[in-house]
């Protein structure tokens, strides 16, 4: 038997509906979610609940993860800083898939405040089921991960 692939998502105060429909989604689509909160309406601070997914996918732990806040940079920012993550922002489909197919990105950031609940479903599957081209890629994603060292 084979497992689930596992997903960890995070978000701080601003977005905690929005992420708890997207961690529904995903689980519906077979995924493994490890929801790691916050679960409470008070104000939190974003760059630790993105330092805390960034490392799980780093650590091997989960496959990837999605992040959200406000405007998804912030979260994005402090994912970054952990060796290893490739996270990109994005409100549109399109950049969603690119940064798998293109970039080999392992986290997605999302903006609750710039998008809507239907296009961030839409974002989240964009992004899922995009798979990583290599190719002269892989190349450019080296040159990524050389910078981290």
């Amino acid at each position: 038997m084979t497992a689930k692939p596992r997903l960890v998502l995070s978000s701080d105060h601003a977005d905690i509906p929005m992420r708890q429909t997207i961690a529904d989604h995903i689980a519906a689509q077979g995924w493994e979610v490890i929801d790691i909160g916050p679960t409470t309406p008070e104000s939190t601070h974003y760059p630790k609940h993105g330092e805390a997914a960034a490392r799980r996918v780093a650590s091997g732990e989960c496959q990837l993860g999605i992040i959200l806040c406000g405007t998804g940079q912030g979260i994005m920012m402090a994912a970054n800083k952990v060796k290893g993550i490739r996270c990109g922002v994005c409100s549109d489909t399109f950049s969603a898939r690119m940064i798998r197919e293109h970039n080999d990105a392992n986290m997605l950031s999302l903006g609750a405040r710039v998008i809507g609940l239907g296009l961030a479903l839409d974002i989240v599957d964009a992004f899922l089921s995009a798979e990583f081209e290599g190719g002269r890629h892989a190349t450019r994603v080296d040159m990524i991960k050389a910078i981290e060292s």
